[in-house]
């Protein structure tokens, strides 16, 4: 499953480990769930970098340049079944980071690593984990169940892939500082969600309603 050097990576390659994705749209937040569950697990070494890249899109061109290994989780529309994890490498994550666009990140991140290629810093090796989403349109909502179940096994294929390297984290003893904000820590973020009754979930309401007709005549 994997490209490059395997175990014979230098000790003093950088390992950027990156979640894209929007927490607020359903399983599109599934990328950033899954290295939100590395960094509250385990110590990784100095340097392996875990980061929420969130839908920064072309401001983590730094970060990508700095890196020999990247690997990234991300919700992928392949055309599967929803809950469906594919696994891509090398030369081909480039092409499946802007199929079928479903959202700006995506196209952003294509466009990251274009611009890491043209500057001559760009990773040795690349290892996308990707999984199928089910529901992109419940604004508030967290990932669906068939999504939600291939966290586990997207953890174990990164987990894998830097054991072939030389990079074997260490569990945790105490709470490590967040990658993102406290509040959108998944037990957080899921226990404070208001019901579908109290709450919209298609989006910002204000801009969906109809105008009335004094707005309309103003």
């Amino acid at each position: 499953m994997h490209t490059g050097d395997s175990g014979e990576a230098m000790n003093n390659d950088k390992v950027l480990i990156l979640g894209i994705g929007n927490l607020l749209w359903a399983d599109e937040g599934f990328g950033v769930r899954c290295v939100e569950q590395l960094n509250q697990r385990y110590r990784f070494p100095e340097r392996v970098q875990l980061l929420d890249g969130g839908t920064q899109g072309i401001y983590l061109v730094q970060h990508v340049q700095q890196a020999r290994i990247l690997i990234v989780f991300d919700a992928i529309d392949y055309g599967l079944a929803p809950g469906t994890m594919k696994i891509v490498e090398g030369d081909e994550v480039p092409k499946f980071m802007g199929a079928k666009r479903m959202s700006l990140h995506q196209t952003g991140f294509q466009e990251v690593l274009a611009l890491a290629e043209f500057t001559g810093a760009y990773p040795r090796e690349l290892l996308l984990i990707g999984v199928q989403p089910k529901h992109l349109e419940d604004f508030g909502g967290s990932l669906t169940a068939p999504v939600r179940e291939q966290l586990e096994p997207a953890l174990t294929v990164a987990l894998e892939y830097l054991a072939v390297r030389g990079i074997e984290p260490q569990p945790r003893s105490q709470a490590p500082q967040a990658l993102s904000p406290e509040q959108l820590e998944l037990t957080r973020y899921e226990a404070g969600r208001p019901g579908a009754e109290e709450a919209f979930r298609h989006g910002d309401i204000r801009f969906l309603q109809p105008a009335s007709d004094a707005e309309r005549e103003a």
